[in-house]
């Protein structure tokens, strides 16, 4: 079957919202708690493996694409590249799509590369294994820890790689991908300039509808493994449908990242993104 496809441009920008954390506030903290909190706005936080609190309170919605945070126009892009991150929940083809990434810029673009994973090295040692870069432009980092807390809350164990590798090579873009996590994961603006989450059909059509700011803020949602859908009874024209809805307007591309198919597509919009951050010109 003919698989449907998307393309949209990107709403203006909208004022940056400031980032919460909890540095930012008096913590009340309760001594019977052990490691949990309550932070001066109420939310709960919690604390372990040694990554900063973090919060598992329920968010209020499930988002809205035109209301997402914008990326930092102030950054300074010598002190670290122009960084895309990755997330998604568990198997739905990130390291795949950071090896089709790095085999489509590594020849025009100098490209450095970070897997996260909880307690291995495995997706790091993937793309080592498949020559997507030098084995130096490469680090694996070991969260120990929520994957989204790695991403979003304390971020500064992928930025000090991130920083490093983006000096060593002078990198011009950088990919960082997270762990495996839930539809509410979501890297903070301060760690990635454009994001692009993503799914598969094997989870069912209903998976963009169920929402959560992975689908409907990231920058670029990703839907992979189409041509699993016959066999999982996934209905593409639903996940279209769904997809529009839940990102009012916001982009998404249908993909079989292994076979290369929407790779280019999905290449396009991180370039696109990069040149008006950057302000520079693709090659």
């Amino acid at each position: 079957m003919s698989e449907p496809h998307w393309h949209s441009h990107v709403p203006e920008s909208q004022p940056h919202p400031q980032h919460h954390t909890p540095e930012h506030h008096d913590h009340h903290h309760d001594d019977s708690a052990g490691n949990e909190f309550r932070g001066a706005e109420g939310k709960v936080y919690h604390s372990h493996d040694g990554l900063a609190p973090h919060t598992h309170d329920p968010l209020e919605s499930p988002g809205f694409f035109s209301r997402r945070a914008r990326p930092l126009t102030t950054r300074d892009f010598k002190e670290r590249a122009f960084t895309v991150g990755i997330g998604g929940p568990v198997g739905t083809g990130k390291t795949a799509l950071m090896l089709a990434l790095c085999r489509a810029l590594r020849d025009k673009y100098s490209i450095a590369a970070v897997t996260n994973d909880i307690f291995t090295k495995e997706d790091g040692e993937f793309l080592v294994k498949n020559n997507a870069l030098a084995p130096e432009r490469i680090r694996a980092v070991e969260t120990g820890g929520c994957p989204h807390a790695a991403i979003r809350e304390d971020i500064s164990i992928n930025l000090g790689p991130l920083e490093e590798l983006s000096h060593l090579f002078a990198a011009e873009i950088l990919l960082c991908e997270s762990g495996g996590d839930n539809l509410a994961a979501n890297f903070s603006r301060e760690l990635a300039d454009y994001i692009i989450y993503i799914i598969d059909v094997s989870g069912g059509d209903k998976i963009p509808r169920k929402g959560g700011p992975g689908i409907t803020q990231a920058d670029l949602l990703v839907i992979n493994k189409t041509d699993l859908a016959e066999a999982i009874g996934a209905n593409l024209k639903v996940m279209e449908q769904d997809s529009l809805r839940m990102r009012d307007g916001g982009p998404f591309v249908f993909a079989q990242v292994k076979h290369g198919i929407g790779v280019s597509e999905i290449v396009d919009h991180v370039l696109s993104a990069w040149e008006e951050v950057t302000h520079q010109q693709r090659r």
